[in-house]
């Protein structure tokens, strides 16, 4: 799978195997409390299974006020 990591450089992998979201950010070293995981124009949940075809992007969930 390809993975665009936006942190706040971004960063391109590739990656091997299937893998909930969930996995995927603990094996990348990123909290997932501060992290959303997209694929196409969706938005994931830590449950979702990602395939070696998926090409997703993850993004620093940043708020303000």
């Amino acid at each position: 799978m390809d993975v665009i990591i936006r942190n706040p450089v971004r960063r391109e992998l590739q990656l091997q195997g299937s893998r909930r979201v969930k996995q995927l950010l603990k094996e990348l070293d990123l909290n997932p409390e501060s992290h959303i995981v997209i694929r196409g124009e969706s938005l994931l949940t830590g449950d979702e299974m990602l395939r070696d075809q998926d090409r997703v992007e993850i993004l620093s969930a940043i708020s303000g006020g």
